[in-house]
């Protein structure tokens, strides 16, 4: 669309070289996997927190709330909500005292605990195919939008793709989750800051400023956020994409898992060392992906009100003025304020999203391929970053071929990703539940919610939001009534893996 000015670039370059000085500065001092891979259990919770709020704000929701703020309302801030008043209450009982509890390094080390050290590979195994298509599907997302924002031709496309996937593993490779934190901690500032400078500058462009906006915004229906049909068991209800039923469907199935038994969350939840420091960890991402949610909401409101003001020129048309509706924000600051440095922290902030999600997931499979299949705390250090390197390394030829698998490759790799989480979230639920449960009732459950995640998505059309659910109760409820056809597990493997009623 545009060329980037002299300041732009500057803002971009600088941003990253501080990324790469936080990364030597992190890496002082490392003398083991512990160091590497948990920050020593000393990290200080309010920095995590802060961290943890960074890797799960990805590219996608960078770019994809202000297209819900613009073209569509508030109904995806109900999902949001459920961080903080449904799963962080989840987390702050029943997940972060057993990790933290147990002092795992690895998440799926609870796994080999309580059923044997086949459910801990397939724990981790799990984990590492959703956070490698994750991770590519991620990379790739943001290459495609940096072609179309800054008009780039196939070969600087593979090239900036390759490039930013090329410095979010070296930064990692060099200081390891330290590094992770810092830099997560310096790319939530500038998410943060670059929202907000969108913000103002977008409101001020709007004739009559706030109460305008808020006018505008208001007559729209744009901060509506609950859609229900009258009819509360109708098929409208569960198949909408606005309704409650979604927002609830979005937070238990997709967002519940992700939270609660993904290693790059985990290893956030144990390396501030203390049970009071993992639930000021949860805590405080919640309360920041509340507001800065909201904000980014706000944003694309701002940008809809500012072009649907008298005399505006009305909303752009995606496919016509530019590729896809999550292209606004990118394509309202280069349009209407260019050459100030905006664009260039909007950019910046981009990479921020994406690396902020790489760096953390590279680091988290390194880290349960060196405990789950290498039994890592007496491998050497060096082995662990050769290891971090070829999973990144890894993490860009998949989003090489991400495009390759099919126009719908977004939306399914969601899906399997949020599905190999459901089930190692129903499999966690039967270890802390289930005295009865054990490893061959527990493996047939994964086959049987596996069996049924494919029917539900080859067979029907049950829309994506709910494919969680079909995975994570069938393996709940098998597994649980396979369970009592064999031996019960030995009383070993229920010592501190069953849920306490009480957490100190």
């Amino acid at each position: 669309m545009s060329d980037l000015s002299l300041i732009d670039w500057c803002v971009c370059i600088a941003y990253l070289a501080v990324v790469f000085g936080l990364a030597f500065k992190s890496a002082t001092g490392q003398q083991n996997n512990e160091d590497y891979f948990v920050g020593g259990r000393k990290m200080n919770w309010f920095v995590v927190g802060v961290s943890m709020f960074a890797t799960s704000f990805s590219a996608i929701s960078f770019l994809g709330l202000p297209q819900r703020g613009a073209y569509q309302d508030f109904s995806f801030y109900l999902t949001i909500l459920f961080i903080p008043f449904v799963i962080t209450p989840i987390l702050w009982w029943v997940f972060v005292p057993m990790f933290v509890r147990l002092k795992v390094s690895s998440g799926y080390e609870y796994l080999g605990r309580r059923f044997g050290l086949p459910a801990q590979l397939i724990g981790s195994g799990l984990y590492c195919i959703y956070a490698l298509g994750w991770m590519g599907t991620m990379l790739y997302a943001v290459a495609l939008t940096l072609k179309t924002v800054m008009g780039l031709t196939n070969t600087q496309y593979y090239l900036v793709l390759v490039g930013i996937g090329a410095f979010a593993t070296g930064y990692t490779v060099v200081g390891g989750l330290k590094a992770v934190i810092w830099t997560d901690v310096l790319q939530a500032v500038v998410l943060g800051g670059a929202i907000t400078a969108v913000m103002f500058l977008a409101v001020g462009r709007i004739d009559g400023g706030w109460s305008n906006f808020w006018s505008i915004a208001a007559q729209h229906s744009k901060f509506k956020m609950l859609h229900l049909d009258p009819r509360l068991l109708s098929v409208e209800n569960f198949t909408r994409s606005n309704t409650v039923f979604t927002a609830a469907a979005f937070g238990l199935f997709m967002y519940l898992p992700g939270y609660a038994v993904s290693q790059n969350m985990i290893q956030r939840y144990v390396c501030a060392g203390t049970l009071a420091g993992g639930r000021g960890v949860v805590i405080l991402s919640a309360v920041i992906n509340t507001v800065l949610g909201l904000l980014f909401l706000l944003v694309g409101t701002a940008i809809f009100a500012f072009y649907s003001q008298p005399g505006g020129l009305g909303l752009p048309t995606p496919g016509i003025e530019f590729a896809k509706e999550d292209q606004i924000l990118p394509y309202f600051v280069i349009t209407q304020v260019p050459g100030v440095g905006l664009t260039g922290l909007i950019l910046a902030g981009l990479f921020a999203a994406a690396m902020s999600t790489i760096d953390s997931g590279i680091n988290a499979v390194t880290s349960v391929i060196v405990y789950d299949w290498l039994g890592g705390r007496g491998l050497p250090l060096k082995v662990s970053r050769i290891f971090t390197a070829v999973l990144g390394v890894l993490v860009i030829v998949a989003a090489i071929f991400v495009p390759r698998i099919g126009k719908t490759v977004l939306d399914i790799i969601m899906v399997i990703a949020g599905t190999c989480l459901g089930i190692l979230l129903a499999v966690y639920l039967l270890g802390m539940f289930s005295r009865s449960a054990n490893l061959p009732g527990v493996l047939i459950g994964v086959a049987a919610g596996f069996t049924c995640f494919l029917f539900v998505l080859f067979c029907t059309d049950i829309p994506k939001w709910w494919f969680g659910a079909f995975a994570i109760f069938p393996t709940i409820i098998v597994g649980a009534v396979a369970s009592r056809g064999f031996p019960a597990s030995p009383e070993s493997a229920l010592k501190d893996t069953l849920l306490r009623r009480k957490n100190r």
